[in-house]
């Protein structure tokens, strides 16, 4: 059975929490973390893949990672992806590649954007996590046109009024990822999804670390589309690539087989 490798920023629960609830029986998940390249109060507008992939705490936990034995490394941080545009993920796999003995990595920006393709959706509704700034946004956009979506209606997730006080650029490291409450993740994207008015052919989830992947069956069968989510197509590439399936009552996904791998 797979044994898949994530790699996670520090102080992110929520891409080892969702990717083993939703693993199939024998499937097992080994975590290592490094140290988010976020400055202190200062908005992420990315890293070049060579600076990440070459990050000694990366370096040692690419190491850690090949070394377990894992089958697959997944790169569980989207937003270096979206800034870095189309190259981005191929050289930061290939520099990793330097250090996992072998085993081969791929980034989440690759699983989104072959799950995409995958259930066929090519006008998504991206729920953005709400400390995604604007400029994120615009890059995610950008990436995901290079990739062959035609149109992208973005939805920034809106937080309660007790975070007002919180730049955006800050809430997650203030402890958002820990506040997402599932019944406000249905209602607005319930809402946003109805007010693109049939444009929309799909649902995207693009951050790792924000909490929705319990939520694909229902919003699948509420809005009668496909929800593809970040930890959702890791394992969705990872089960792939190794010729196993995942368990189709978490998503459309885990019943799609086309396109090819993520990893190389």
């Amino acid at each position: 059975m797979t044994r898949l490798g994530i790699l996670v920023i520090h102080n992110d629960p929520v891409p080892e929490t969702e990717i083993w609830r939703a693993a199939p029986d024998g499937t097992s998940v080994h975590t290592a973390r490094f140290e988010c390249p976020r400055l202190d109060d200062a908005e992420y507008t990315g890293s070049t893949a060579r600076l990440l992939a070459d990050a000694p705490d990366v370096v040692r936990s690419v190491d850690f990672l090949g070394r377990l034995g894992v089958d697959r490394i997944a790169f569980c941080f989207g937003s270096p992806s979206f800034f870095g545009g189309e190259g981005f993920d191929a050289e930061f796999a290939e520099a990793a590649l330097a250090h996992s003995h072998g085993t081969p990595v791929f980034t989440s920006g690759q699983a989104l954007t072959e799950a995409l393709a995958a259930v066929g959706v090519r006008r998504p509704l991206v729920v953005m996590p709400p400390w995604f700034t604007p400029p994120t946004h615009r890059a995610a956009e950008a990436y995901l046109t290079a990739h062959g979506v035609e149109e992208v209606f973005v939805h920034p997730f809106e937080l309660g009024p007790e975070w007002a006080h919180v730049p955006p650029y800050n809430a997650f490291d203030a402890g958002a990822r820990w506040a997402i409450d599932p019944d406000e993740v249905l209602r607005q994207t319930t809402a946003a999804f109805e007010a693109a008015d049939g444009r929309a052919d799909g649902v995207l989830v693009p951050g790792s670390g924000f909490r929705s992947q319990a939520l694909v069956p229902l919003l699948e069968k509420v809005l009668d589309v496909p929800v593809v989510t970040a930890n959702q197509s890791v394992l969705w590439s990872a089960l792939r690539a190794a010729g196993e399936r995942g368990d189709e009552r978490q998503g459309r996904l885990f019943r799609s087989h086309r396109g090819a791998s993520a990893t190389p």
